[in-house]
């Protein structure tokens, strides 16, 4: 029996760098940042190759030898106090069940209640008053579930190898600030210039909430591909070159059959909440968004009650909770992981297997996606957020700024590989 001390990566990942020697000791690995966990091994004499992988839950501090030669040999026991088990991504079964409560009493038309504002409360980060030892915890794990894209990114990069990256972006949240005035949500030029790079070398395209127009002026990059109103207004670029002989010119609109009702009740809900001091409505061609970020607290109620009540009087059209937002939409199968599936087939890439799709978001909307590439079992989706929150994405980035690190780290990434092949010919 011998004693080792691991230092495990926030991934959970083990990378053996040697092997075990003839002696059954552990020559050598390598090892990531984080803090350091003591494992009894029992080991007989194996020779195992560079390409062995340990993988460790280290959300339950136990080890897998899974994909290692006679795995029933190693016996591993913890030394140190196991963190509580979080379940739903990060949460506590209290706030999973707010939440549950939450989307229910939406899809059936219910009055908001007490549990919708504290639902908001736990999920908004303005509103988190202090951060106890449960919450810190609760963190902790959170981010051994989502590791941070940027400590990770040589993982993910190995992962896309030999197939065709195609970027996904949301724009509140993920490429700009969230701000109180949402017509003040300026993209930085620094991360104009990230983005303009990236899309040299990948599809990329902005899949976002707001009016595509909008969105545009914001972002000012004819290459891209634009996805507003939440993925109903989709336009392909002005300028740049195709990046798959398959692909296809672009512009469409799923629900433009909608656009006369969206007016009207657009006009509905301003008149409706003009009374509610710092409610903002926001008309974004195919869906309305109201805002409610500078509302009093005590108010949310009240203001939720308004916007359902207009809503109810129009069955083709459906109440969803956003980020410090209340969103209506059409009653269509349609959302941004309509839109993701949408755009990889506009680009040839609906049956390949060689296509390797990032999506990176920082709203409840943009869960859509990230079950999307769960389901087809290609790609990641990256969630945005510097608190724990229920989702479906494989990694996780703190804000704005790390997103533009990430961007510049994969056009590096990229273009070294490109200047690696070139000598190589």
């Amino acid at each position: 029996m011998g004693k080792f001390h691991f230092r495990i990566s926030q991934s959970g990942f083990i990378r053996k760098k040697h092997f075990l020697s003839t002696s059954g000791k552990l020559k050598s690995c390598f090892f990531t940042s984080s803090s350091i966990v003591s494992f009894n091994i029992e080991a007989e004499r194996e020779n195992m190759g560079n390409q062995n992988v340990l993988i460790v839950d280290a959300f339950n501090l136990t080890l897998s030898t899974e994909g290692l030669p006679n795995p029933s040999i190693y016996s591993i026991a913890s030394q140190q106090k196991r963190p509580p088990v979080v379940p739903c991504g990060g949460y506590t079964n209290k706030k999973k069940l707010m939440l549950q409560n939450l989307e229910t009493n939406a899809a059936a038309g219910a009055r908001p209640n007490n549990c919708w504002v504290e639902s908001i409360r736990a999920s908004s980060p303005t509103h988190m008053k202090s951060i106890t030892p449960s919450l810190l915890e609760e963190k902790r794990a959170w981010i051994i579930r989502h590791p941070s894209a940027l400590d990770m990114f040589h993982e993910i990069t190995e992962a896309s190898k030999g197939k065709q990256i195609v970027m996904f972006l949301d724009y509140d949240g993920t490429l700009s600030p969230i701000v109180e005035n949402p017509d003040r949500a300026f993209m930085s030029g620094k991360m104009r210039r990230a983005v303009r790079q990236l899309a040299k070398y990948f599809p990329t395209a902005i899949v976002t909430g707001r009016c595509r127009d909008k969105v545009y002026d914001f972002v000012k990059l004819a290459e891209l591909y634009y996805a507003g109103s939440h993925g109903m207004d989709i336009k392909g670029p002005t300028k740049g070159l195709k990046y798959n002989q398959k692909s296809k010119v672009v512009n469409f609109q799923p629900a433009s059959e909608f656009l006369p009702l969206i007016d009207k009740v657009y006009k509905v809900l301003v008149e409706k909440t003009k009374s509610t001091p710092g409610a903002r409505v926001e008309n974004n061609k195919f869906c309305i968004s109201v805002h409610f970020r500078c509302v009093d607290e005590k108010k949310w109620n009240d203001l939720a009650q308004k916007v359902k009540e207009v809503v109810n009087e129009y069955p083709q059209l459906n109440w969803r909770q956003g980020r410090m937002v209340m969103e209506i939409r059409p009653k269509i199968e349609w959302d941004k992981g309509k839109a993701l599936e949408f755009l990889l087939e506009c680009l040839g890439f609906a049956d390949c297997s060689n296509v390797f799709p990032v999506y990176m978001g920082d709203d409840t909307t943009d869960e859509d996606a990230f079950k999307i590439l769960r389901k087809r079992e290609q790609g990641f989706g990256i969630l945005v957020s510097k608190f724990p929150k229920k989702t479906s994405a494989s990694y996780s980035l703190r804000e704005p700024d790390e997103v533009m690190d990430f961007l510049q780290k994969l056009v590096r990434w990229k273009r070294d590989s490109a200047d690696t092949t070139k000598s190589k010919v």
